[in-house]
C-alpha cells in the first residue's frame, strides 16, 4: 500500500533553550560573625593585702586618750573611734556635715579650733598619736 502523504508537520519547537548553566553567583564576602562576647573567666584578683604600716597599732596621748581610750589602737582605729564620739554627741554641724563643731575635749585635740572639717581633722590628730 501506498503511504499516505503526510504532511510535513512543523518541527515541533526547539526545546526551549535550556537555560544557561548560572554561574555560581558570588556568595557575599562571609561576615564575619558577631559573636556574643564569651565571658572570659576573670583571673582570680589576689587578695589585697592591707597596708601593715596602717596597722601597725600607735599610742593615743593623754589629750587624744580623753576621746578615743588610752589603748593602742590601729589609725583606722581611732580615726573610727573618734567617729563614734562626735556623732553620739551630735558635733557633726547641721547645715555643712563636713563640718565638726568641737566640744571641750575636742577643742583640746584640736588645737583649740572651734570648728574644723573632717579632712583637717586626721592632720590635727594625727600630731596626737605616737607610733
Amino acid at each position: 500500500m501506498a503511504k499516505k502523504a503526510t504532511k510535513a508537520k512543523p518541527a515541533a519547537k526547539k526545546a526551549a533553550k535550556a537555560p544557561a548553566a548560572k554561574k555560581a553567583a558570588k556568595a557575599p564576602a562571609a561576615k564575619k560573625a558577631v559573636k556574643a562576647p564569651v565571658a572570659k573567666k576573670a583571673a582570680k584578683k589576689a587578695k589585697r593585702k592591707p597596708n601593715p604600716a596602717l596597722m601597725k597599732p600607735v599610742q593615743p596621748d593623754a589629750i587624744l586618750g580623753a576621746v578615743v581610750g588610752t589603748k593602742p589602737a590601729a589609725r583606722g582605729q581611732i580615726t573610727k573611734k573618734l567617729w563614734d564620739y562626735i556623732k553620739k554627741n551630735g558635733l557633726q554641724d547641721a547645715k555643712n556635715k563636713r563640718n565638726i563643731n568641737a566640744d571641750d575635749a575636742l577643742k583640746a585635740v584640736f588645737g583649740g579650733k572651734k570648728t574644723v572639717t573632717m579632712f583637717e581633722m586626721t592632720k590635727l590628730v594625727s600630731k596626737h598619736i605616737s607610733a
